[in-house]
This record gives C-alpha cells, structure tokens and sequence, in this order.
C-alpha cells in the first residue's frame, strides 16, 4: 500500500472508529478498526511511516468525534468560522501526536519482531491516552475505553483497572487480533484474546458494591433553556418561572436543577426565591440542588457552585476542574485575546477545592461533579467510598444538536461502573439521565424538552478495586508490558514472535 492509501485508510478508521461510541454503541467496531491499525504499524517500513499513520488515525477520530466544539465555538461563542475551524483543526492535530508517538515507538525494528510486541502495543496505547487525559489539565475525551460502556465484556474490568485499563485490553486485544490474522498458525493470539472476554464477561457478574438503605425518590430537573438567550437579563424572569413550576411539580426527596441554572450571583438572587425552593423541599424532608455562580470578596474571585437549600444545613459544591479556554484562560500574557475572541460569559472562574466532601442531602451523602470534571475519574473517586450517589450537572446545551452530550451520557456509564455507584444527571438541555451501578441507563429525559425524570435511586456502600488504588493497578500493568517488551527486544529474542 504506498503512502497516500495508507494515510486515507488511517484516517478513515479513526473516522470510523467514532461510532464505536455513544450515540451508536458498536463497541466491537473499535475493536476491528483498532485491529486494521495495528496491521498498517505492523506493515510500516519505517517508524516515521507508522508515526504519520497514528497521525492520520487520530485526525479521522478527533476530527469525527469532536466536532461538537465548533458548536461551542461558533455557535455560541461567536468565533468566525473560519478561524473556529482552524482552531478545530489545532486541536485534533494536538490530540493526533498521542497515537502518532505510540505508533512511532511500537514500528522501531527491536520491538515490532519481539513476541512481546503486542502488549507494547497496548501499554503505549493506554500510556498516550492517560498523558492526553493529564497534560495541561487533560482532555481524555474519545477515550477508547468508554467505548466499551456499559455492555461490552470488557466493561467488566472498568470497577477494576478504569477507563484507561479497558483501554489497554481494547488494544491488546486487537493487537493479538493483528498477529493472528498475520501469522495464521499461531492460534495462541486468538486463545488469549478469547481468554480476555471471557474473564470480562465473568467479571461484570461480580457485585464489588451493596445497597444501602432503602431508594431515595429524586427528580432530575431540564429547563430546556437556550443556550444562547440563558445570560439575556430580559430572559431572566422566564428561566425563574420554568424551574420554580418544574421543583414544585417534583415529588422527591432530592431535587436537583442543572449547572448555572439561574444566571445569577447567589448574593443577587431573591432570597424569597431561594426560600420558595427551600420550603418545596423540606415538604418532602428533602434538599434541592440548585447551580448559582458563587463571587467573594476575599479574593475577588468567583466559582461555578451548587447550592443546597431544604431539610439539611446549607451546604455547596465549587467546581474543581475547570475547562480551558471556556472557564478559565490559562497563560493569561499569552493567551488573554481570547476573551475577546470568544464571546463566552463568565470565561474566567476560579477553581474550588479538589478535596471537598461529599453533601449530605435527602438521607444520602451525595457526591457532586459539575459538567466536564465527570471525564476525570480519578478525581471523582476521591469523593469514595464515602459517598452513596454520584451526581452530576451540565449545561451540554453548548453543543447544539450534536453528539456531544450522547458522548457525555457514555462518560457519566463508565463512571458509574468505575465506583459501583447510581449517576444521577441533570442537564439543561439533555442527556439528563439516571444510571445504575451498572453503568445502564434505566430512565432519561428526551432532549430538548421541559420536564422534570421523577423515580427513585438506590445508594450504595463499598468499594470497587479501582476506588481503593485508582490508576496503580493500569500503571503496573504498562510497566510490566514495557519491561517485558524492552526486555526480550534488547535481549535479542525479537525474532520469536
């Protein structure tokens, strides 16, 4: 295959590889496009030729995947096409160099002939999306793991290794797929790819978390407010009016509304407002989550926060991880024409605790994450064993019509299978969602539509393998993979594969 089919081939199995994800859920797709790459590595002549290759795979995925943020950007944000597209294109490359050195470091000569080549394969792999998910506080999104929520066998391993864990095995598996399909007579691959599913399979019949207590009933609020008259002042009064109906309509003990649901400072909102919520509540000896932007004075500084108001003390959640470039600006002296650029209310917040506990609300000890920090499961375990529910609020209305928030939803699965915990979502415009420990959808919200999810959701106690050593147990298993793959290529046995 010479150079420009190569490249197309690339770039159209990472394109290919996006409905491997929500809203599609072919989760065995990745598996076989994953395969196709390998096999393109395996064939490369040189290291440079499979650097590009993972190149091109990347710009197919990022590029298919992730075109929500033109959207945000151009839609909302009032960036000119054109240079929202450049900045699309910026990205992608960005996120593409991850699988281009993975694919750079596992064509080298020493590795690509040593048996062990498969699980270098996967250790690098997995290596590239954790770095992708940390450098400049990370953007893990299209993580291959998630693609494997909630009802692939290799969802079982997710309470054990997480996301990135099922990563590694997706690539092993499609690692072992390649040399299979390559070296015909070696059945071992296939035996060892076939051992792996099954052990998934066997592991999603554990129950590594229990019920505890009896099931809170709850209502998931959906203003359905749009995106882009939310901050009009002469909007106000109607986004006030849609959540008092939809609270007072809600029958449940915890009651939560989306991020930044009133446009409001919460030292500017009516107190016989909030008063209002507050006595709904109690009615029902429960609380009522409401999003509010927090400012003060000490250091002149504000916070996207969740208030609670209702039956227990007043209690709030900051907003830890915050998103570059739409909540904060990072390097300020380099990067401050930005705001002038992006038309993006409220672009600079400051950043909450990491380790705040979770709220006791309605009976349950609640752990809170605000729209993006989901994504970053070690953090949200940090809230664990403690918490009983996992919540967490979006305004996923900044992404249109896309299937940026479906992507969330399967974000939100994988988080709940990673700590045995129910997830209950409440978004402005969709997905608002509750998901069992299972990582299972059991009720949601159509999009785009007014209404209150009213049902009931169980806490949970106990901790999954992952909740007590978070990534420890996928980072021993990368280390071990290289060590045995450096070992046998330098020790001069690359030829027994």
């Amino acid at each position: 295959m010479n150079g420009y089919y190569r490249l197309m081939a690339a770039f159209l199995l990472g394109g290919i590889t996006v409905a491997g994800f929500a809203p599609f859920y072919f989760y065995l797709l990745p598996l076989v496009t994953l395969t196709l790459l390998a096999l393109l590595w395996r064939r490369s002549k040189t290291a440079i030729q499979a650097a590009v290759t993972g190149f091109a795979f990347g710009m197919g995925l990022f590029g298919a995947g992730v075109t929500w943020l033109y959207v945000s950007l151009h839609d909302f944000g009032h960036m000119e096409p054109a240079l929202a597209v450049l900045a699309l294109i910026v990205l992608c490359a960005y996120l593409s160099l991850f699988p281009a050195l993975a694919g750079w470091v596992t064509a080298l000569r020493w590795f690509r002939a040593s048996w062990a080549w498969p699980g270098m394969v996967a250790a690098l792999w997995a290596l590239m999306e954790w770095l992708r998910g940390t450098l400049f506080t990370g953007f893990p999104w299209l993580t291959l793991g998630y693609s494997q929520a909630p009802d692939s066998p290799l969802a079982g391993f997710a309470p054990v290794v997480g996301v990135y864990g099922v990563s590694l095995l997706l690539m092993l598996s499609a690692a072992w797929l390649a040399c299979w399909l390559e070296k015909r007579k070696k059945y071992r691959f296939g035996l060892y790819l076939a051992g792996v599913w099954v052990m998934g399979f066997g592991l999603q019949q554990v129950h590594w978390t229990e019920p505890e207590g009896e099931p809170v009933t709850v209502s998931l609020l959906q203003g359905n407010i749009p995106q882009n008259k939310k901050w009009e002042p002469e909007h106000l009064a109607a986004t006030m009016r849609t959540y008092v109906r939809l609270v007072q309509e809600s029958p449940s003990r915890l009651i939560v509304t989306p991020e930044i649901s009133f446009p409001l400072y919460y030292d500017q909102a009516p107190r016989d407002y909030l008063q209002l919520l507050a006595e709904h509540a109690r009615s029902r000896q429960g609380d009522v989550l409401v999003g509010l932007v927090e400012r003060t004075l000490a250091d002149d500084g504000y916070y996207n926060t969740m208030f609670s108001f209702g039956s227990s003390p007043e209690q709030s959640y900051r907003k830890y991880h915050l998103v570059p470039f739409g909540e904060y600006i990072p390097l300020k002296a380099v990067f401050g024409w930005v705001i002038d650029v992006l038309h993006i209310p409220l672009s600079d917040f400051s950043r909450g605790k990491l380790d705040q506990p979770p709220l006791d609300l309605a009976g349950q000890r609640v752990a809170i994450n605000i729209c993006y920090e989901d994504v970053f499961g070690e953090e949200i375990i940090m809230k664990l064993p403690q918490a009983s529910l996992l919540v967490n609020v979006s305004n996923d209305a900044w992404f249109g019509h896309s299937i940026g928030p479906r992507q969330h939803l399967q974000i939100s699965q994988m988080r709940a299978l990673e700590t045995g915990r129910y997830m209950l979502r409440a978004t402005n415009t969709g997905v608002t969602a509750i998901i069992n420990e299972q990582g299972e959808v059991l009720q949601q919200l159509e999009m785009f539509t007014t209404a209150g999810l009213h049902s009931t959701a169980q806490g949970f106690s106990g901790a999954t393998p992952y909740v007590r050593l978070g990534n420890s147990l996928v980072f021993g298993l990368i280390g071990l993979l290289l060590l045995a793959g450096g070992g046998a290529a330098f020790s001069g046995r690359y030829k027994t594969l």
